[in-house]
């Protein structure tokens, strides 16, 4: 224990700025500390684990009590977000029936410090007999965990960040290094991808952003604004008021996209405009819209959108420029893409 949290340990008082800032740091360079001191042995038990874990053909069943129970909870569903199929058994509740989850073609992570949790050690017999491969991921080599099962991972620390040297501090932040460490590596080894991640990820704001598609949130058949080559002005503005974008598509006789016409080229053709039921919607149209095709993600609609100047719409088009879709930035907000 360093001198500064020892001194903080010594007596209760109220918050010093100047000793709770000194306190903070030295918590953060003790676990920064016990993580770097992993660097230098990571070696052959590392790579012996990576590799039973990418090899097994059933589930990583992460198992552990208390605060490594915390961090196991963690690790399981890294590993499990990851590409590696992974859940969690609490070291309590195995003994009385949750040992029904693991098979021979699994491969159990146990989490103990100490590696002489009883909870933990009691297990190790009737794991065996289920045939799974057990690996044990500790702070003692010399424990009863790790000299039972077939890999063990050393998580030791050289002290706890505790002012009162107790509470797993150091040696879980370790632990869960070590384990997000084994996922990743898992994960480059599987050639996860991005589009695998957000598969996993469905419900939450990066799975939307990384799955849905343009196709998926544009507005399409009678609801996109459009209009002929040959429409009035007149029309045109009948038909970009009743379908509420803002805009109308200008296209020929093949639906393809010649221009668009929006509520800005409106007031900027009103001073010069003198019967709109005569005058073509194409003379005061923007030419060259920016368009997008319907596979892309939606949420590049949104680099579109914010390039100077900005616009609100875009056009959805296929590969002959045809017009298949609209979208507007309301249209990302309520996909909550955005």
């Amino acid at each position: 224990m360093s001198a500064t949290i020892a001194a903080a340990a010594s007596e209760a008082r109220g918050l010093d700025p100047e000793r709770a800032l000194a306190l903070g740091r030295d918590v953060l360079a003790t676990e920064a500390d016990a993580i770097r001191a992993l660097l230098a042995r990571l070696g052959a038990a590392f790579l012996a684990a990576a590799r039973a874990l990418l090899e097994c053909r059933g589930r990583v069943v992460v198992i552990g009590i208390g605060k490594s129970g915390h961090i196991g909870r963690k690790i399981a569903a890294t590993l499990a977000s990851t590409g590696t199929p992974a859940f969690f058994v609490h070291a309590a509740e195995a003994s009385h029936g949750d040992l029904g989850m693991v098979t021979s073609d699994d491969v159990v992570l146990l989490l103990s410090n100490s590696g002489e949790t009883d909870e933990l050690v009691s297990l190790l017999p009737h794991l065996k007999r289920q045939g799974a491969k057990l690996i044990a991921l500790t702070g003692n080599e010399q424990s009863s965990l790790a000299q039972a099962v077939d890999i063990h991972l050393d998580a030791s620390v050289d002290a706890e960040a505790c002012p009162l040297g107790l509470a797993p501090t150091a040696s879980t932040t370790a632990a869960l290094a070590l384990g997000d460490a084994l996922a990743l590596t898992l994960l480059d080894a599987r050639g996860f991808s991005v589009e695998d991640f957000a598969r996993a990820h469905p419900g939450g704001s990066l799975g939307r952003r990384l799955l849905t598609r343009v196709k998926d949130v544009m507005r399409t058949g009678d609801a996109v604004p459009a209009v002929p080559l040959d429409a009035t002005l007149a029309a045109a503005v009948v038909e970009m008021s009743g379908k509420g974008m803002g805009m109308t598509i200008i296209v020929d006789a093949q639906r393809r996209v010649g221009g668009i016409f929006t509520d800005g080229d409106l007031r900027r053709c009103l001073g010069s405009v003198r019967d709109p039921g005569a005058a073509r919607v194409a003379e005061f149209m923007t030419r060259h819209p920016r368009v997008i095709g319907a596979d892309r993600l939606a949420i590049d609609c949104v680099e579109l959108m914010e390039t100077s100047p900005k616009v609100t719409q875009l056009v959805v088009v296929d590969s002959e420029r045809r017009l298949v879709g609209a979208l507007h930035l309301h249209d990302l907000f309520r996909a909550r893409v955005v």
